[in-house]
């Protein structure tokens, strides 16, 4: 599973820096130190599932709704949407 959400990452990445607005790149490159974050953890856990994926993701989500301001926060959080939604597509 982590194999796939790190695909997933990488190609949203890419994506994102060659077709990206500034305001979409910063929320890329925010969230892509979140997930590394939530990646490594994960590897020494036994639930790898989406689930778990989103559980810890919300988790940091929690954590930038108190860093960032309204608008910042927003394009964080509909960039976890986009990704979330490779993800998915992806691992069907």
């Amino acid at each position: 599973m982590l194999e796939q959400y790190d695909a997933a990452l990488e190609s949203w990445i890419e994506e994102s820096v060659n077709n990206s607005d500034d305001d979409a790149l910063f929320a890329c490159g925010y969230l892509q130190g979140h997930i590394a974050v939530v990646l490594a953890e994960l590897e020494v856990e036994a639930e790898q599932d989406l689930a778990a994926l989103d559980q810890k993701i919300l988790t940091c989500l929690a954590l930038a709704d108190k860093e960032l301001n309204a608008d910042d926060y927003a394009l964080v959080e509909a960039a976890w949407q986009q990704l979330r939604q490779r993800i998915v597509a992806q691992a069907a």
